[in-house]
């Protein structure tokens, strides 16, 4: 038996009630591809665009905050910048509530990480407002802190975030160290929707203290390699306007103290159970 071609087949095998009687809406759809989670660093490769913006744009309002001992502000810029807001931190050189802290130990620490490498401090430079000096740090969001989500113990990254958010943490308490903050407190460290860590508020950090401030366990291993790098020469023209001689050398004199940690930890337990590669 021959059929009809085409439609007329198609019509003598399959009945028209059939047909006319599936709903187009039945027929399974494939759902819309989901968002890629934020990235709130947006100053990765745009980090001279926004420092720029930073020392220029013009400060049109300013909010106390509730968090920082500080007391920073929260800066509105010009709408249509690269960024909407700034942390405006105005804290000269001194002893406050018994502790030494400087607005430019904010600027020496995104320094310090562009030199790195590390991508976890924001844009941070110095401007003047009303004819006083002070740090005005990029305001990143999307993000939160330790402390909005419950403390440490309660940040828990999804399962394909785990990896990459411990070496994150490790590279983070590697460059306390380094630079000495003494004051890394849970609304300090910030996490933004793609399980990126920021670290904010180093106005305590750069002094000559020398001991460490985090126990390390593990050693990311690029990091490291850069860190031991770093010279005297080589951090002297970054930062040298933003602290003495005695606290410059201090970086280095830290830096060798880790090293003799980094040596006793990998007698111990051998450089792969160390080093993160």
């Amino acid at each position: 038996m021959r059929f009809p071609r085409t439609a007329t087949w198609l019509a003598a095998v399959i009945p028209a009630a059939l047909i006319l009687s599936t709903p187009i809406a039945a027929i399974p759809q494939s759902p819309p591809p989901a968002a890629a989670p934020v990235d709130a660093r947006i100053w990765i490769g745009r980090a001279a665009e926004i420092e720029e913006y930073l020392k220029t744009a013009p400060m049109l309002k300013l909010e106390d905050l509730s968090v920082g001992v500080t007391k920073p502000k929260k800066a509105h810029l010009p709408p249509g910048g690269p960024v909407a807001y700034l942390a405006w931190k105005m804290l000269p050189p001194g002893i406050y509530n018994g502790f030494w802290e400087s607005y430019e130990s904010e600027i020496a620490a995104y320094e310090l990480d562009k030199m790195l490498e590390l991508n976890m401090v924001p844009p941070t430079v110095e401007k003047k407002h009303r004819g006083e000096s002070g740090a005005a740090v990029m305001w990143v969001s999307p993000t939160k802190s330790f402390t909005d989500l419950g403390g440490s113990a309660a940040v828990k990254p999804p399962a394909d975030k785990l990896n990459a958010w411990n070496r994150q943490v490790v590279r983070a308490k590697m460059f306390d160290n380094l630079i000495a903050n003494i004051d890394p407190n849970q609304g300090n460290w910030l996490v933004d929707p793609s399980w990126n860590l920021v670290l904010i508020d180093h106005t305590r950090s750069f002094t000559t203290r020398r001991e460490m401030v985090h126990e390390m366990t593990r050693i990311d291993a690029a990091l490291w390699d850069r860190m031991k790098t770093l010279t005297e020469a080589q951090l002297k023209p970054v930062l040298s306007k933003l602290m003495g001689g005695g606290e410059l050398r201090a970086i280095l004199q830290r830096r060798d103290r880790m090293q003799q940690l980094i040596d006793a930890l990998v007698k111990a337990k051998g450089a792969d159970a160390v080093f993160i590669k």
